[in-house]
């Protein structure tokens, strides 16, 4: 995992500061270290800087309640959630997470065909515990996934997860990757991770993000119209003829999770899984 070589503080709370690993929209993560055990975590801290700030720190807190409740070995454990206070007011709360030393999909491309499906299986696995627990994802992109040793998978950043039927405020998730139902505040279910995952899944393989209904900054790559209920949509090129060594039946698998109707994409993760379950098996051949 790189370091960001920036001014840290040497403490935080009871944990001393190791290193500043990075950094997301309202959050800092460092490594820290426990003096009373000397147990090494990773720790995501956000200060309340004014009133529209309050929110960051809700979502935090709401992270740490969602990823209490799952136990699987894909998904990084959170420990402590630690809120600071000052004149008894909350000034900026820390979560206390599993230190996980690898390389985001993003940084790192699978080795192989074979390595890619084995990795997007273990994501899928992950997902569907979320799903049995009652909640989802929201949003699986390369830089969420952790692949340590080449080869074990963790899902990071549940910063954006919910109840599986949460119909959302505000639109959240990442232009690229996101599904219409999240760009138009729609019903968020098993199926907005599905669609998640054939995104990540294509970017993968092809190296392109697929058409969504909010595109990156700076690129017409969009649906047509932008519509969710609409059947004249851009789809991608389907992953096999962009390269003819990636198996058909994985380019068909893509293709059925990312399709902009929630209907039209497959019923569940588990049929996912065991799809990719096969595909795995066949290029084992």
């Amino acid at each position: 995992m790189t370091t960001v070589t920036t001014s840290q503080p040497k403490k935080i709370g009871q944990y001393n500061v190791l290193a500043r690993l990075g950094e997301g929209a309202a959050s800092v993560l460092y490594a820290v270290q426990n003096p009373k055990d000397k147990q090494v975590s990773a720790l995501k801290h956000v200060e309340k800087t004014d009133e529209k700030s309050q929110r960051f720190l809700d979502q935090v807190e709401k992270e740490y309640v969602i990823c209490s409740k799952l136990d699987h070995e894909t998904i990084r454990r959170v420990r402590k959630l630690v809120k600071h206070r000052k004149m008894l007011k909350v000034t900026a709360i820390s979560l206390i997470m599993e230190l996980v030393d690898a390389d985001t999909l993003e940084e790192k491309l699978p080795r192989n065909h074979k390595h890619a499906v084995h990795v997007f299986l273990q994501v899928a696995r992950g997902l569907a515990h979320m799903h049995g627990r009652g909640y989802v994802h929201a949003d699986i992109k390369p830089n969420n996934v952790l692949v340590e040793d080449g080869s074990t998978v963790k899902i990071i950043d549940f910063g954006q997860a919910c109840a599986i039927g949460t119909i959302k405020k505000r639109i959240q998730g990442t232009p690229g990757y996101m599904a219409p139902e999240q760009a138009h505040r729609k019903e968020i279910t098993q199926k907005t991770d599905i669609y998640n995952l054939g995104a990540t899944m294509y970017w993968v393989l092809v190296g392109d993000i697929i058409p969504t209904a909010m595109p990156p900054k700076d690129t017409n790559n969009s649906l047509v119209g932008g519509a969710v209920d609409t059947d004249k949509v851009k789809l991608p090129s389907p992953p096999h003829e962009r390269n003819p060594r990636i198996h058909a039946l994985l380019s068909k698998q893509i293709m059925d999770c990312v399709q902009p109707r929630v209907e039209d994409r497959p019923e569940s993760m588990a049929i996912v899984i065991n799809r990719l379950e096969q595909i795995l098996g066949e290029l084992g051949n």
